[in-house]
């Protein structure tokens, strides 16, 4: 995502990547569980929702909570479950350097008793699937081969093609 410019102002407005993710949970104690005991995410800061002071609002990431690096989760416990549909999150991504890591990620959360998919070759990127606590998918993707294998840089969006 860095560099995203917008057309009507080059240049002056540039996006340069996503600075966190927010999930609702029921339970702040699985997430901390989860994210932090499971998936070795740190937990770097606990508090409240700015914009309601009655739920709870942890943050993960790496070890200093660079932006980019953070999922953040607010505690509503009597809140209904989400239904999957416009307007909602499918899922979001965490990237590992190789597929020998992805698998390595693969064979620690089953000994887990966490159930995940088979790698799935993307093209661009290989990956695996899982859930947290509250039902949130998570993939964990390759960085590479990238996006660029099928496409040289200054193409890259500007055809339609279809995933091998």
């Amino acid at each position: 995502m860095t560099g995203a410019v917008p057309p009507q102002e080059p240049r002056r407005l540039q996006l340069r990547g996503i600075h966190h993710i927010t999930l609702i949970c029921s339970s702040l104690d699985r997430s901390v569980a989860f994210y932090r005991d499971v998936l070795g995410l740190r937990l770097v800061k606990q508090t409240v929702n700015q914009d309601d002071r009655s739920a709870r609002h942890f943050y993960f990431g790496d070890g200093v909570g660079t932006p980019g690096t953070i999922v953040t989760c607010m505690e509503y416990p009597q809140m209904e479950e989400g239904v999957v549909g416009r307007g909602s999150t499918h899922h979001f991504a965490f990237f590992v350097e190789t597929a020998e890591e992805l698998d390595g990620w693969k064979q620690y959360l089953e000994s887990r008793g966490i159930g995940c998919t088979d790698r799935l070759d993307r093209t661009w990127f290989e990956s695996i699937y899982l859930r947290d606590p509250d039902g949130h998918i998570i993939e964990i993707a390759t960085r590479g081969p990238g996006f660029t294998v099928d496409e040289s840089p200054g193409e890259l969006g500007s055809r339609f093609i279809e995933p091998s």
